[in-house]
């Protein structure tokens, strides 16, 4: 299954607004965590000025790694935020 990792934090309505989205794609039958910067120092450092960012989470023989994917609009349509997730889940497959 296809994993995605959403750096966030609270009161932020872009994030809440993404995760809203991403949670009403669950059909999809993809794997989401949700990640909230303020719980860690090195999360929030990077992230900070950059929130939501969702990163899909790859599977490799040295462990796994997270690739940041392209940042939505927050008036993006459901079913564009679907249509990221499908292509990217697409994408996974392949490897």
């Amino acid at each position: 299954m296809t994993k995605f990792v959403l750096y966030s934090k609270p009161g932020c309505h872009l994030c809440e607004g993404l995760e809203e989205k991403l949670v009403a794609a669950a059909h999809l039958a993809f794997e989401l965590e949700v990640r909230d910067i303020t719980t860690r120092d090195d999360w929030f450092q990077r992230y900070q000025y950059e929130i939501p960012v969702l990163c899909q989470v790859i599977q490799g023989e040295s462990g796994s790694q997270e690739i940041p994917l392209p940042r939505l609009s927050p008036r993006a349509p459901q079913a564009k935020v679907e249509q990221l997730i499908q292509t990217y889940m697409g994408q996974s497959k392949a490897e």
